[in-house]
Parts: C-alpha cells; structure tokens; sequence
C-alpha cells in the first residue's frame, strides 16, 4: 500500500499545483449553477400575436384585452388583413396570427357560435403547439364567459346546464416552476463533465510528459495505478457535489426532500463509475486532443439522452434502450426523486444496481486496458 500512498500523494500535488485545474473543478460549476437554470428555462412564454380584427366589436376588443393581459402573450402588431399578418411570421416577428371574421359578435349573440383563423409559426414545433394549445385555453376561457353572460340566465337551472369546476394540485413543485426542475439535471450535468473530461485527460498526460515510463518500470500494480489516479478525482468530485447543493440551497432554496445519506451514496458510486469511464478513455488515446473529442462525443450523447432535456419515455424505443446504457440518465433520475419527490432507497434501489454494474464495468476495462510495461 506504500505505493499506492505515493500515487496518491503525487496526484494531489498536481491538482493543488494547477491553478487552472482547479478553478475548472470549482469555479466554474459554481457560476455555472448559477447563470445555466436561470437561462435554460423551457416554459413557453412572451408569445407573440398578430391580431387581425374585421369585426371591430366590443366583443372582438374585450378578446385582445383577454389575450393580453393572460401574461403569455404579447399583441405585436393589429393589421388590418391576413396578408399583412402574415408578413410578420415571414419576418419571425410573430409566432401566431389570430384572425376574427366580421360579424364575430353578430354571429356569438344570435347564434352563439363563430369560427376564428389561427395559424401558427411551425419552425419552432414546441413553441407553436404550446402556443397555440395557450390561446385555445383563452378562447375556451373567453366563451365560458359568454356562456355564463348571455345562455345561462335565460335558460332554467338544470342537471345538464350545471357548470363542472375542476381544482388541480401541482405535488412535488406546487408553484409549477421550472428551476425545481432543471437545477438538480444541470448539477448532475456539471458534475459529469468535470469528472469526465478531466480524467479522460489524466494518464495522456502522463504519457505526453513522459512520466508513464517511470511509472511503467516500478513494481505497482495496475489496479493500484487506476485507483491512485480515480481517488483524488472521486475526492474532488464529492466536494463540488457538496458545493452544488449548498448553492442549489442557498440562490434556488431547493434542498433535498429525501434522504442526504443515500443522495451522497448514489453520487459516489456515479462518479466511481463516470471517473472509470473517463480513464478507459484516457487509456485508449495517445495524447490530449484525442482524449477531449472522444470524451466530448460521449458527453453529447450523455446530455442528449439522459433525459435532462426530454423525458426517456418520449423517446423511440431503441433511444430509450441507448439511454439505458449511460449511468448519468440514472443518476439524473435518483436526483430528482431524491430532491423534489423525496423518495427512499425502495423506490431507486434499480437504478443502485444499475450505477453499480456501471462502476465496477468501466472500472475493470479501464485496469485491463491500461498497459503496463516494464
């Protein structure tokens, strides 16, 4: 074990010796928890209108005062044909276009219904649908008055004529904001790419400064080489994890509903399996560069489909099966059960399994890869 200490004692010498190192380890994810959730922020909001009036009513006027003041959507322009509407959507000015028909409250009074035109901007497909499902609740909203104004004093209170109130509870984010649940996928987030970078760089270093063959030639083991580079880096990273909670806690207010103790398990066994990934890396490759893009193509795939943007259940059946095999869709998933929903062990025990078999993997084919001579 005497040379395992000596490896140990070298690696943390030149982590505490890299200034530069360390300001990416702790710095950076530090500002970045802080600045990312604020800007990542996928509610849809500030959609804007074109509203093309033909009716010039009180009714068609109480409309756009609704759609306004709902604090989805801004009225950018009030042309007065389609034509002229639709320029700003060619300009990408506009997301939507509400056309009203003349006669609009002629036709709601006497008959009681009219059909309105609302074409949307389909070059961004989440923002349109979103869009466009918003100003259908406004509309339906808009009518409900209507009905209630104009059909229900006229008629007799019946069964069928009684209005259904639906009360909706939002558990676990009551308030419905999308920082609860961004802020703990960019953590996990983070916390992957500065330990799968910065190992993944870590024995081609080695080899670029021609260290290696010192190394090479003494009597310590593979293993011993492997866990001398992966426990200062597992150190580390359990200290920018503390660090990502105490600013989660103390600029978002979020603070884990669930266990701490089993948080802090699954985050040490995630980063014993991400630090193993990221030396099988840095065994593979000759010299830094390689390291970084083969490590960059695996953060992308981890970002992409880890669930962190869309949820895995969106996804096509062999995406979904892909996602399966990256130990950071579990991690993002047990971070989110354990923050906002609070749950246990019975309830991510799968996912330990999982980020074990992870683990003790990369691990085992990072010892078997590294090639020691002497």
């Amino acid at each position: 074990m005497k040379v395992l200490r000596f490896i140990l004692q070298k690696e943390f010498r030149q982590i505490f010796r890299d200034k530069t190192i360390l300001a990416m380890m702790f710095a950076m994810p530090i500002i970045q928890l802080i600045i990312l959730p604020l800007a990542a922020n996928f509610e849809v909001k500030n959609v804007n209108v074109v509203y093309v009036d033909h009716d010039h009513s009180s009714y068609s006027q109480k409309l756009i005062n609704k759609i306004g003041s709902s604090g989805y959507f801004q009225i950018v322009a009030t042309p007065s044909s389609y034509l002229k509407g639709l320029e700003f959507i060619e300009k990408g000015e506009a997301d939507l276009i509400l056309e009203i028909p003349s006669g609009f409250e002629r036709n709601l009074v006497r008959e009681g219904s009219q059909k309105v035109n609302i074409a949307a901007d389909a070059i961004n497909g989440t923002k349109s649908n979103i869009g466009y499902a918003y100003l259908n609740v406004v509309l339906a909203d808009f009518n409900r008055d209507l009905d209630i104004q104009f059909k229900l004093p006229k008629q007799a209170p019946t069964l069928s004529s009684s209005l259904i109130t639906i009360s909706s509870t939002n558990w676990y984010n009551p308030r419905a904001e999308y920082k609860y649940y961004m802020v703990p996928g960019i953590l996990v987030l983070l916390l992957t790419l500065i330990g799968g970078f910065i190992t993944a760089l870590n024995i081609v270093r080695e080899k670029e400064i021609g260290t290696i063959e010192q190394i090479n030639v003494t009597p310590i083991q593979k293993w011993q080489f492997i866990l001398g580079k992966l426990i200062p880096f597992w150190i580390v990273g359990m200290i920018v994890f503390t660090v990502g909670l105490t600013v989660m806690y103390l600029v978002y207010g979020i603070f884990p509903k669930g266990s701490l103790a089993v948080l802090y398990l699954f985050a040490a066994i995630y980063l014993i399996a991400l630090l193993g990934m990221g030396l099988l890396i840095s065994t593979f490759a000759d010299t830094q560069l390689q390291a970084m893009f083969i490590a960059f193509f695996f953060m992308m795939i981890f970002m992409l489909m880890s669930g962190f943007f869309t949820s895995t259940d969106s996804m096509p059946d062999w995406a979904r099966a892909i996602s399966e095999f990256t130990p950071v869709t579990h991690f993002i998933k047990v971070v989110r059960l354990i923050v906002l929903k609070g749950s246990g062990m019975k309830e991510v025990g799968k996912e330990l399994l999982y980020l074990i078999i992870f683990a003790i993997v990369l691990n085992a084919l990072a010892i078997y890869n590294y090639r020691k001579t002497s």
